[in-house]
């Protein structure tokens, strides 16, 4: 089993920055490739963000590309999700999500193991 908990989510303003934290314990970190997804009120959970195991590898959803930075620290079990240039369209609730292989993570939340609870992102206009 892995657990996740995530961190840093708040209300911020349009244009403003937040950086999410999600600390995983109970398996090898470096072992899974790891993902964020939001889930904005009624509507379905929705790929953001995916990095490999290594952190060579990242991929973006169109909406947050140039915005987001995802980015993990093998040494302390941890993955970030910077985000910057906030709009309201980013608020939901974030969660933090891993899988043994990267493309799982990257093709959508089917077959995705692992879930955080999540962390409420509000962007206020």
């Amino acid at each position: 089993q892995v657990q996740l908990v995530e961190s840093g989510g708040g209300l911020v303003q349009t244009g403003g920055s937040l950086r999410l934290s999600c600390a995983a314990s109970g398996r090898t970190f470096s072992n899974y490739a790891m993902g964020w997804f939001r889930q904005a009120p009624g509507k379905e959970r929705e790929f953001v963000a995916a990095i490999s195991r290594s952190g060579a590898r990242t991929n973006y959803a169109d909406s947050v590309k140039g915005r987001f930075t995802i980015s993990r620290d093998n040494a302390k079990n941890t993955v970030y999700l910077q985000m910057n240039s906030l709009k309201p369209e980013d608020t939901a609730v974030y969660y933090c999500a891993a899988a043994s292989l990267y493309n799982t993570v990257v093709t959508g939340t089917n077959g995705v193991p692992y879930w955080g609870k999540g962390t409420l992102v509000t962007v206020s206009s």
